[in-house]
């Protein structure tokens, strides 16, 4: 069976949306040799065929997943769609070729370079959502705990029972300002938004002296014959230093978020063009483009 393969796919960006892309590839018939979102659409150069979003079609592929291959290779698929792989469309799609065609046993096929490929990219996922679990700092703002955070993949899933379950009688948000998402907790539900700018107020001087009382703490238990930064470096990358207060000048303040493209997971419910700490903690209203 022949398949087209000069074509490339857009889509809206979320996992949905990749999941009808899969759809539309064995509908068609067909290999697209690219797909991205259409954030992305707008910096490339050759036209690409838009795939609509059809909820029934991307719960069929979903059940379809689990029911062709395993539970187990529909949860790498999820995992994958989170990585931060450049072309991690075109790697699950290739994954999820093979798995319909080997069955269960893809999962254990390292030596295939998709599959080894999409393994490497999950576990530099769970190993840096398991690093976010203790590199988390909350800070008080207007009532409510709030933590900023800039990872390589997007954590906010993966981390979301962890948090919740710790904090559950607190009102927190942790705010992605890479992939420009927020996990927003309070007592009895929660839910991770799209963000797309995150209007922080000013650190009061409660706030800025806790802060400092914080830096002292964390620097008067180092044992100073011990210390040793080389190997600190290997527990704690120096890239996750931003949002450490321990590790921040005295005054505390931060930079603001970047603006980048990104792509929307399947649980991102609520779009925000704008979107205060009090607004989102409050009263949990949705917000539009």
């Amino acid at each position: 069976m022949s398949y087209r393969t000069d074509v490339a796919y857009s889509y809206d960006g979320s996992f949905n949306g990749f999941l009808c892309c899969v759809y539309e590839s064995y509908n068609r018939r067909e290999l697209p040799y690219e797909i991205v979102s259409q954030e992305e659409e707008q910096g490339f150069l050759l036209p690409a065929r838009p795939i609509a979003t059809d909820l029934e079609k991307a719960k069929r592929v979903y059940g379809t997943i689990a029911l062709k291959i395993s539970r187990e290779a529909r949860e790498m698929v999820r995992l994958g769609w989170l990585t931060s792989h450049s072309h991690k469309e075109l790697l699950l799609l290739r994954f999820l070729r093979l798995g319909f065609s080997c069955g269960a046993a893809v999962i254990d096929m390292l030596a295939d370079d998709t599959v080894r490929t999409l393994d490497e990219a999950v576990l530099q996922l769970r190993r840096e959502a398991h690093k976010f679990t203790g590199f988390v700092r909350f800070s008080v703002h207007q009532g409510a705990l709030v933590s900023i955070i800039e990872p390589r993949n997007q954590v906010l899933p993966e981390i979301r029972s962890h948090f919740c379950d710790r904090f559950a009688s607190e009102t927190f948000m942790i705010y992605d300002k890479t992939h420009r998402q927020a996990l927003i907790h309070e007592p009895g539900r929660d839910a991770i938004v799209a963000v797309d700018e995150l209007d922080m107020p000013e650190l009061d001087h409660k706030e800025v002296e806790f802060r400092r009382l914080w830096k002292r703490f964390y620097n008067t238990i180092a044992i100073r014959e011990r210390i040793n930064p080389r190997r600190r470096m290997n527990f704690m990358p120096k890239r996750y230093w931003g949002q450490l207060p321990e590790m921040q000048p005295d005054s505390g303040h931060t930079a603001p978020a970047r603006k980048k493209p990104v792509s929307r997971a399947s649980e991102l419910p609520i779009q925000a063009a704008s979107l205060t700490v009090a607004d989102s903690l409050r009263d949990g209203r949705k917000h539009s483009v």
